[in-house]
């Protein structure tokens, strides 16, 4: 199973950007799939998360300005992002739960997408 993410890159602040990740390989079903993500010199944190059937969950830090979105049929895992602020500044990675077959699932995560957000 791989996750490929890409839209990341350079952006003015109070712009957007969409980042997508999809899910390839061996794949039964995927319950959460989510956004994580790494500042320069901090730990990787929650950016948001999506169930299989729809729930979201946000950092506060990005409520209201940045949307998740899952496509199954396409096992893709989408995160608008709005507003964006010079502290939006971070390596973008995605993560899912997924399922291989009824006995074996895990976590797996894509390689990171760069966003950069200039003042």
């Amino acid at each position: 199973v791989q996750l490929q993410a890409s839209g990341g890159g350079l952006v003015q602040a109070g712009g957007s950007l969409r980042l997508s990740c999809a899910a390839s390989g061996s794949i039964f079903a995927i319950g959460y799939m989510g956004w994580y993500r790494q500042a320069p010199g901090k730990q990787r944190e929650l950016v948001a998360t999506i169930t299989s059937g729809g729930s979201t969950n946000y950092a506060d830090s990005v409520k209201g300005r940045f949307t998740i979105s899952r496509d199954n049929a396409k096992n893709t895992v989408y995160l608008q992002m709005n507003s964006l602020k010079p502290e939006d500044t971070a390596v973008y990675y995605c993560n899912a739960q997924v399922v291989m077959s009824p006995r074996h699932h895990s976590d797996f995560w894509g390689q990171g997408t760069l966003v950069t957000v200039s003042s």
